[in-house]
């Protein structure tokens, strides 16, 4: 392949971004890649294995996926599946990360309007790849007969122009109801890109030690992953027990995760972890002094330590009387987070 570096101009994300819906991807062929690499100004290099575009962009090249072994079955004629773009690098920690994310977040939806879907990959990005540690967030501006991404990367944002089907066929195939078989969050508007979009089914978690490292993934990076999206997500979880389906915990998360607790009387909240408000100031603004009496400030990106609070739930919800993980319900209103019906698939419960 040719190594010629591509146009040293700098363009503005937004202008980038315009740019990549507007190119012919020729089908995602050799050849179609060619004719897209003439018309951005960039250059074909790398090898056949890892082809990239050589951009001259100051946050590095772009990175052609070829169709391998986990895409081929997802492919339709394609050769490759995806094309990404660094947008910037940032520091590795979670609060520089999500800065970032936000940044190219709103940038892109001031010049293309609010993305059709946005989620979290969690920790198994499309085809099976991993996503970063500090969270996995997506926003995707649909269309066919490709979709443009922004995604968490390795080392910053990425802008990922892909053919549509492949990455949905990928998904829509992890629906085998095999438990971890789909991780993350998947949110959806009424934008008329989504007609036809469709939705896997999901999995249910089988065992306590399942919920305990599923909702600790979820609550590990849900701040981060929040104040990258520019969302906040308001989760109660309802516990099914000899006496009904109380309300036992309020998941609230924005730039921080707070979360309150309703355990009944007999329950000795205090010795499974659980503080007042004197104990966690920061939590005042979220709910009353008094209601709930039990919360904890788990922090902003980065700080939550998502395993320990995830032990402590679920042994408040077993000394509340739910004698199973299907018996931890999400509550419907969780589904609606500004503007977008999200389907939680990487926690394996249910949702009512």
């Amino acid at each position: 392949m040719n190594g010629q570096r591509g146009s040293t101009t700098e363009q503005s994300l937004a202008d980038l971004a315009r740019r990549l819906l507007a190119v012919d991807t020729g089908g995602w062929t050799p050849d179609g890649m060619k004719a897209l690499a003439d018309e951005l100004g960039w250059a074909l290099g790398g090898t056949a294995d890892h082809p990239v575009l050589v951009t001259g962009r100051p946050s590095g090249d772009a990175r052609l996926r070829p169709v391998g072994t986990y895409e081929e079955r997802h492919a339709e004629g394609e050769s490759y599946v995806e094309l990404a773009v660094p947008v910037t690098s940032a520091a590795p920690d979670a609060a520089a990360q999500a800065a970032a994310f936000r940044a190219a977040n709103e940038e892109l939806t001031a010049a293309l309007g609010r993305p059709s879907v946005m989620g979290s990959h969690g920790d198994m990005g499309p085809f099976y790849d991993s996503g970063p540690l500090w969270g996995a967030p997506f926003m995707r501006w649909r269309g066919s007969p490709d979709t443009l991404e922004l995604r968490a990367g390795t080392s910053g944002p990425e802008l990922v122009l892909q053919p549509t089907g492949p990455a949905e066929n990928w998904f829509w195939r992890q629906g085998s109801g095999e438990e971890h078989a789909i991780s993350g969050f998947f949110g959806s508007n009424r934008d008329p890109a989504n007609a036809g979009l469709g939705f896997p089914g999901g999995w249910t978690a089988r065992s306590w030690q399942t919920v305990t490292r599923s909702l600790g993934d979820f609550l590990d990076a849900l701040p981060a992953e929040a104040t990258a999206l520019g969302i906040g997500i308001g989760m109660p979880f309802y516990g099914r027990t000899a006496g009904g389906a109380p309300l036992l915990f309020d998941v609230t998360c924005g730039d921080r995760l707070s979360i309150g607790c309703f355990a009944p009387d007999d329950v000795d909240a205090a010795s499974l972890g659980w503080g007042t408000v004197a104990e966690h100031p920061g939590t005042a603004s979220t709910w009353r002094d008094d209601d709930p009496v039990w919360r904890v400030d788990a922090g902003g990106p980065g700080e939550p330590k998502g395993r320990a609070l995830a032990e402590m739930l679920v042994a408040t919800a077993r000394a509340a009387g739910v004698s199973e993980p299907t018996g931890l319900i999400v509550g419907g209103e969780a589904e609606y987070v500004d503007g977008y019906h999200v389907r939680y698939y990487g926690l394996g419960l249910p949702t009512g």
